[in-house]
């Protein structure tokens, strides 16, 4: 501790009922903590503020962006319209270091830290920094404003042994379902100090567990006429977490049995829930009346998306519609009509269920875990194959857009399945199919069997087995191995593809509820694949 002249004594140290003399006393330099994002996840950032007499400065150190920069002229207004002394003194040198120096600092998130740093540097206020983490972006009036983030941080405050995270009004429903941690809610900068000094009190937000959500679906898969088949495929994509092209010319359902798949998902687990919630969290996509994500994404970019939009990108990586659709569903419709890189870069997440996005830097893995779910005409017009309508595309017209999709994306996709046009008869037919509550009901039962079947593996569904759980899991008997040798040779299965058609038959057979997977279970599978030689 030491007295400086240059700090004047100060109508704020009466609001704060400290004497004039707290007021020339402070430290050399004090630590208050606050976070940053890096991809989805997030880290403790100490803010270390020093001041010293000299020629004026007020800088922000630490590998601060140029948001982080504009913060100063927000602090400062904000400190001075609620009565107390700014960092703006001629004799005043303000040093803010924000560290590790290494890590780029952006956003707003650091204003209420590095303002209340300062009222403690300069003796304006005391409390105990320890164990306590903020967050909130200051409006030149002292209001706090809500932030992105939240989540995230609030983990690694928590996993770091913090004990409170104090942060602004509609903030804290995000972070509160984390629970061993306390959630404090502020309107301004005032507040925080009259909360901090003990003269006003403000209760910490009630855990708020996340609730299990099924959602009442917007399309029942019984009022959708006809296409029995590719209702069953999407039953087996949803039950075993498998990928699926759609086939069939404009209007014959595709898009309307897409959406109708989040009818027969299961719930959100609270981990994928918290998974889920932690990207949309980051991305900023969380309402105000939105705490966290309840039912499973379901993310339909246009067709003339960017690859940085698709993948995820920007000069600090963000997440894109992949890994918003993490533990959900990526429907991409007219996917020729993609642009071509974009289709291709699809390959590692495929694959993978993570994208690396690389910068200068650094780089940043995002999770990819989803189902792709993925519709075209036959042909530019749509008419290919319609016995009805004459189609007026000439081949070379055929062959380069059905060229747009390659092969090695092809292979990654387990489900192929034609959507022919209905005649008149199947769409006034008053026969009811299976309703999607039905088809929920087994496929809830598929996952529970395959939930049994993991326990204790870091996978949850057949889509995600590797070789090793396809080795251990999927054991086959002669006749399976003959009619597997049959295939392999007829329509050139790639060793990817065969795989693939292994995984599909076993959550075939979970539908079954068998435990061993029976030829029909492989020759279901196996038409699917058929015709699509990769």
């Amino acid at each position: 501790m030491r007295e400086l002249s240059h700090v004047y004594p100060f109508i704020f140290s009466q609001i704060l009922d400290l004497s004039p003399q707290t007021c020339y006393s402070f430290p050399m330099a004090i630590t208050i903590h606050s976070g940053q994002i890096t991809g989805i996840d997030a880290r403790p950032i100490s803010v270390e503020v020093d001041i010293t007499p000299g020629l004026h400065v007020f800088t922000i150190v630490g590998l601060a962006d140029k948001e982080v920069q504009e913060s100063r002229e927000r602090i400062s207004a904000a400190i001075k319209n609620i009565g107390a002394l700014a960092p703006n003194k001629k004799s005043q040198r303000v040093i803010v270091n924000l560290a590790p120096a290494d890590i780029k600092k952006e956003g707003p998130a650091f204003d209420l830290a590095i303002a209340l740093g300062y009222l403690l540097c300069s003796g304006q206020m005391l409390f105990n920094p320890k164990e306590t983490l903020f967050l909130g972006e200051l409006a030149l009036d002292g209001t706090l404003r809500p932030v992105s983030g939240v989540l995230p941080i609030a983990i690694a405050a928590r996993n770091s042994g913090f004990k409170r995270i104090i942060l602004p009004t509609h903030n804290g429903k995000e972070a509160a379902i984390l629970d061993q941690i306390e959630i404090i809610e502020a309107d301004t900068l005032f507040d925080v100090i009259e909360f901090l000094a003990g003269r006003k009190q403000i209760a910490p937000l009630a855990h708020q567990p996340l609730s299990s959500y099924v959602p009442q679906p917007a399309i029942d898969l019984s009022e959708i006429k006809g296409q029995e088949k590719a209702k069953r495929a999407l039953m087996i994509a949803a039950a075993g977490n498998h990928n699926m092209l759609m086939v069939g010319p404009p209007g014959s359902g595709k898009t309307i049995l897409a959406k109708a798949i989040s009818g027969i998902l299961p719930p959100l687990s609270f981990e994928e829930a918290l998974e889920a919630t932690k990207i949309y969290s980051v991305a900023g996509l969380l309402g105000e009346d939105q705490s966290h994500i309840t039912q499973r994404p379901f993310r339909s970019p246009h067709h003339t998306a960017s690859a940085a939009s698709i993948l995820g990108g920007g000069t600090t990586p963000r997440p894109g519609e992949i890994t918003l659709a993490h533990r959900g569903v990526l429907f991409l419709d007219e996917l020729p009509e993609f642009e071509r890189r974009v289709i291709e870069a699809l390959r590692q997440p495929l694959e993978d269920r993570t994208v690396t996005i690389s910068r200068a830097n650094g780089s940043h893995v995002f999770p990819a875990q989803f189902i792709l779910l993925a519709a075209h005409n036959p042909c530019p017009c749509g008419n290919a194959g319609n016995m009805r309508t004459d189609c007026t595309c000439t081949p070379n017209q055929i062959s380069n857009y059905t060229k747009k999709i390659s092969g090695p994306i092809l292979d990654r996709i387990d489900i192929h399945i034609t959507v022919p046009a209905l005649d008149y008869d199947s769409l006034h037919s008053t026969a009811q199919g299976e309703s999607s509550a039905n088809m929920r009901t087994r496929v809830l039962a598929a996952r529970e069997r395959q939930s049994a079947r993991f326990a204790g593996l870091p996978i949850r569904t057949n889509a995600e087995m590797g070789l090793r759980e396809i080795k251990e899991f999927i054991p086959l008997n002669d006749s399976l191995t003959s009619r597997l040798r049959l295939a392999h040779d007829k329509y050139h299965l790639s060793a990817r593809g065969y795989h693939r058609l292994l995984k599909l038959s076993r959550t075939i057979a979970d539908l079954d509820n068998s435990d061993v997977i029976k030829e029909l279970h492989l020759l279901e599978a196996l038409q699917y694949r058929a015709g699509q030689e990769v």
